[in-house]
């Protein structure tokens, strides 16, 4: 039976995982506490509460050197922490004066690397820090969807790509299972789950982008993981994990629940 093994959310878009005991699954299809900050560009196109997309803003897609720093989200007390190995980058309040703190020293440490998205683009200064800080907005697709892979499949493509510690950390999925064939994940769509007290539908492949190039450690693009994905499983996109919307109320999913295939 396959089960969950492991779960994570994100809580500053972009930035490094949470792994967390439970997810809480909302009706609209997110997992509560999941992107609900977003360091954006200044001529992002939306209004700060909407959505947008991904590269309007600073992520580990456009800026690989984030995978080096460690971030902290206190979702009780509203406070971020952001280190960069033994220094404390950031330490602060999101619903008061300290958000501005906190964009003023993660401007600064991108604005410090050589590949970071902010160069030629006087534009796109000042950065800001987007969203309240409890509402999940703002997740790669406007729908929401709560992402999820085997390590089965993690397996395979770490066979493939030739990288036999490949982290399933560059795939920054929610849910985490073991107990299927690698790949079986993707047989799925169109079909409904039962992960624990939850149902939900299987809606969409989840197509990979330049973060996962990024060694979740080092922050450096180390491997192709877009081009090898698609090289040795014939994809016409490069592909892994599925993206899920919520069926039903939501619930809480849990380490160690178990996923039935039920529609």
């Amino acid at each position: 039976m396959p089960r969950i093994v492991a779960l994570y959310r994100y809580p500053l878009k972009g930035f490094t995982p949470e792994p967390v005991h439970s997810l809480t699954i909302l009706p609209d299809g997110r997992a509560a506490g999941d992107r609900v900050l977003n360091l954006r560009f200044a001529d992002a196109p939306v209004a700060d509460a909407d959505w947008c997309r991904k590269y309007n803003g600073v992520v580990l897609a456009n800026t690989p050197g984030l995978a080096r720093l460690q971030t902290y989200y206190d979702h009780h007390s509203l406070r971020l922490r952001i280190m960069l190995g033994e220094q404390v980058l950031a330490d602060d309040m999101v619903d008061g004066p300290g958000r501005q703190r906190i964009v003023e020293a993660l401007a600064g440490y991108v604005l410090g690397l050589d590949d970071n998205p902010l160069k030629d683009h006087p534009g796109r200064l000042p950065l800001k820090l987007v969203g309240d800080g409890v509402t999940s907005r703002y997740q790669d697709n406007e729908a929401g969807q709560v992402t999820l892979h085997s390590r089965e499949t993690i397996a395979s493509a770490a066979q493939a790509l030739g990288d036999p510690q490949l982290s399933e950390h560059r795939f920054r999925h929610n849910i985490v299972i073991e107990g299927v064939e690698a790949w079986e994940e993707l047989s799925w769509l169109g079909r409904r789950l039962r992960i624990g007290e939850v149902e939900m539908d299987v809606v969409k492949p989840k197509t990979r982008c330049l973060a996962t190039h990024a060694n979740p450690d080092t922050g450096e693009r180390d491997l192709q993981v877009m081009q090898g994905l698609m090289k040795s499983f014939g994809q016409d996109q490069p592909t892994l994990g599925i993206g899920m919307l919520t069926h039903g109320a939501g619930g809480v999913v849990r380490i160690g629940d178990d996923i039935r295939l039920i529609g």
